[in-house]
């Protein structure tokens, strides 16, 4: 029976993953800093256990309690939509530990062991904004950018061990509490600097209306984590959702 371990799955990309696994036989490790949060289903092929990607002591307990893993899949990471101007530096330290040096962490955890048996999965959860430039996502599209390039370069270092890497490129999901916790700053005011605060909230409208058109579900990204996971054919880089197949395209 085969073993996938899952960051962030109290809600959103991660929690859906974690049953579309379990709905297909595989035993899950389904992971998040307080698992006192969980809502997953009850399951004896389901294991939920603490872990934090910014916490090296964390990843390593989270490690050697699961055993071993078939599948990583990092998903856990935050968002951050603001000017550049208005980021502090606590803030892009921040986003970078968990959307990056994170991932990072949690692969080099796991490699050992798949590098061993010559087998193995690493999927990476990155993001369309890399696909094109969009303002007030900056840091956030930096940091995913750079999943994206970790992940593609890696995947050449470990094809020879038998170890498969591949990045999945979820489109908008404004369903999301990313979307929700940003709407909610700007409708108390003063979380973008004065001078960018008017631009900020046509920006979120321009956002909120092209949400009503073609848009990315947890269920879409649940499915092409599953298709990263078990089709050796799958591309490194692989768009989630209809909007984020049309902005890889170029559209």
């Amino acid at each position: 029976m085969n073993t996938v371990l899952i960051t962030g799955c109290s809600t959103g990309f991660g929690r859906e993953a974690a049953i579309h696994f379990l709905d297909r036989g595989w035993t899950v490790v389904a992971t998040m800093r307080d698992p006192a949060a969980s809502t997953l289903p009850i399951s004896d092929r389901l294991r939920v256990l603490p872990l934090d990607v910014t916490d090296a002591g964390s990843i390593a307990l989270a490690v050697s309690k699961a055993g071993p893993i078939d599948v990583l899949v990092n998903n856990a990471g935050i968002g951050w939509l603001n000017a550049l101007e208005g980021t502090p530096m606590t803030a892009v330290h921040g986003i970078f530990e968990a959307n990056l040096f994170g991932v990072i962490a949690t692969m080099q955890a796991v490699l050992p062991g798949m590098r061993d048996r010559r087998s193995g999965v690493i999927i990476n959860v990155s993001s369309s904004s890399t696909y094109k430039p969009l303002p007030l996502l900056s840091v956030y599209r930096a940091s995913k950018a750079a999943v994206t390039a970790l992940t593609e370069s890696v995947a050449l270092e470990l094809a020879e061990f038998g170890i498969r890497a591949a990045v999945v490129v979820p489109g908008m999901a404004p369903s999301t509490n990313f979307a929700t916790d940003i709407l909610g700053r700007i409708a108390k005011g003063g979380w973008f600097p004065d001078a960018y605060e008017g631009f900020a909230r046509q920006t979120m409208a321009m956002m909120e209306q092209s949400a009503t058109g073609e848009i990315t579900t947890a269920q879409d990204v649940a499915e092409a984590i599953f298709r990263a996971a078990t089709d050796a054919a799958c591309p490194v880089v692989l768009p989630a959702g209809a909007d984020a197949v049309s902005w890889s395209k170029g559209d």
